[in-house]
């Protein structure tokens, strides 16, 4: 029996997996997205099941002011004496800090800051001994960078009775596999015993096309750090660019040992949707699994010259109760609001302040307050969204809006940051409602930050009963649909570039969004927006009709 990769679909990057006897947890960077860090659970490796998140309250950490591609980034989950331990950094806004939990699920402890570690991407290391270890990426020595991107490994004691580190830092690594080659971005660290022997794995050559994971070891956890001749032991970098479908950017890997002695690694990669020389993705960096294999005491995860593969052998016995197969393979799901409290998938654009939405005003809806906040701003709009999973996919609503005024919207969005979005939305125009079509400009006033790209007059019983939304990923381009009463969807536009949405044009580190969304663009408002339903539906492009 085979699984397929990736096993978390849509923008699940710089995966962290431990395992607890026959129970695995895997967690992943959010970046400015709140609830932060998702904790998943899984029994075979493969089914994945959410099941919390380490940052899901107000007061645990302030997203205020912060970019989509900044806050949470890559957390490290590990497991010791009775307690879960997830460090990670938090970029602009504090620094590195550890939480800690005695139930993966929560609750997590507020964040622990740790002010003597500096840069980014901590990891912790329990020893057989019972002694603690944090390693994480850092400056050059004396903070004299020889070249661009040149960084080190460090690492230090940590005393996990008081959650703090010691003063005995120590390069382990400078500049990464050889530093006479220039090798930049030497990050994501993880330390991990076998046979007598200290492993250090880590990220090398950035998170683009050149990104590939990098293996050293030692027979002292202080070092020396030998590189492997045969490094990288994961990269995609060296393929035929016109290859079909291919997977890219690999790297940012962490390893897990099965009760059955087997290890196998979880990592980043992406699915671009033209070829790799243009190497366009909307669904950001993605988490796959593959096996380890062992050769004169030195781990590979892919060797070189091969395709990372869709499907491998099962790792372990499959999982009885799958549980949420919505994150890999072929992608549906439906959420009606009929439920107290949000799906735990859905997220918010940085930290809501206040209660601006609600499932019990009107039982059986969402309800979302229009509030001045935009998603071109910094701060946290009415934006309650979930992951574009898939490159060809279409994501739908029904909503009920009655606009009293030009600024007030309300709708569906496609978001890749603040200045790269689509929105399909209700409004009013002239005094007659509309159905909007915008798309993102870089500004920097409140309001501003969009411009028209199609708009169609609702007239009759249309322009004030429910309107049904639906935006469709075709690859490289969006479709833009609507329909006011059951049957054939109308398209208000086609064709637009989605490339617009990419990380190689849009920048950062995130994937898009399909999200409900409803501003007043500035302005105060009491109007409200109701949403009864949401569906979501995506495949491979022989498969999406």
């Amino acid at each position: 029996m085979e699984y397929t990769n990736p096993i978390l679909s849509g923008f699940y990057p710089d995966p962290s997996i431990c395992g607890v006897g026959d129970d695995y947890y895997l967690v992943n960077s959010t970046f400015a997205y709140f609830p932060g860090i998702p904790v998943f659970h899984s029994t075979d490796l493969v089914n994945w099941k959410l099941i919390g998140y380490v940052i899901d309250r107000p007061d645990q950490l302030n997203y205020d002011s912060l970019g989509v591609s900044r806050g949470i980034f890559a957390p490290a989950i590990r497991y010791h004496n009775g307690i879960f331990y997830v460090t990670c950094t938090f970029v602009d806004a504090g620094g590195n800090f550890v939480c800690t939990a005695k139930d993966p699920a929560g609750p997590w402890s507020k964040p622990v800051w740790l002010p003597q570690v500096s840069g980014i991407d901590p990891s912790l290391f329990f020893d057989t001994d019972g002694k603690a270890y944090l390693v994480h990426n850092s400056v050059p020595p004396e903070g004299k960078p020889l070249y661009q991107g040149h960084r080190t490994i460090r690492m230090c004691s940590f005393d996990t009775r008081r959650l703090r580190v010691e003063n005995d830092e120590k390069i382990l690594v400078n500049g990464g596999t050889d530093i006479k080659e220039k090798p930049i971005w030497i990050e994501g660290p993880h330390i991990f015993k076998v046979d007598g022997y200290y492993y250090l794995i880590c990220a090398q050559g950035g998170t683009a096309e050149n990104h590939s994971e990098v293996v050293f070891r030692s027979k002292d956890v202080w070092g020396p750090y030998v590189s492997y001749e045969g490094n990288p032991i994961l990269t995609q970098r060296d393929l035929n660019p016109d290859r079909a479908n291919p997977i890219t950017c690999t790297g940012h890997a962490d390893f897990v040992e099965t009760q059955e002695g087997k290890w196998w690694a979880v990592f980043l990669g992406c699915q671009p949707y033209q070829p790799f020389k243009e190497d366009y993705y909307n669904t950001g960096r993605e988490t796959f699994l593959a096996p380890v294999t062992w050769k004169d005491a030195w781990p590979t995860i892919i060797p070189h010259g091969r395709e990372v593969s869709r499907h491998y052998p099962y790792p372990l016995q499959p999982a009885q109760v799958k549980g949420e197969l919505r994150y890999s393979g072929d992608i549906e799901y439906t959420d009606n609001f009929d439920s107290k409290t949000l799906d735990l998938n859905w997220e918010f654009l940085r930290v809501p302040h206040e209660k601006w939405y609600s499932l019990t005003a009107k039982p059986g809806w969402l309800e979302m307050k229009l509030r001045p906040e935009t998603v071109s701003g910094k701060m946290n709009p009415s934006f309650i969204g979930r992951r574009q999973q898939d490159a060809y996919s279409s994501a739908s609503t029904s909503m009920v809006f009655t606009p009293h005024a030009g600024n007030e919207k309300a709708g569906l969005i496609v978001f890749q940051n603040e200045t790269h979005f689509y929105y399909l939305c209700k409004s009013m125009n002239d005094g007659h409602p509309v159905i909007e079509l915008y798309r993102s400009v870089d500004a920097e006033q409140p309001g501003d930050g969009m411009e028209l790209v199609a708009s169609r007059r609702l007239d009759g019983n249309s322009a004030g009963g429910p309107i049904d939304l639906q935006i469709e990923s075709h690859g490289s381009s969006y479709s833009f649909l609507y329909r006011t009463s059951p049957g054939n969807w109308e398209v208000l536009k086609d064709g637009l570039d989605a490339s617009f949405l990419s990380t190689k044009v849009a920048g950062g580190f995130v994937g898009c969004f399909d999200a409900l969304y409803a501003t007043s663009l500035g302005k105060p408002s009491e109007n409200s927006a109701y949403y009864d339903w949401f569906k979501y539906k995506g495949k491979n492009e022989a498969q999406f009709k």
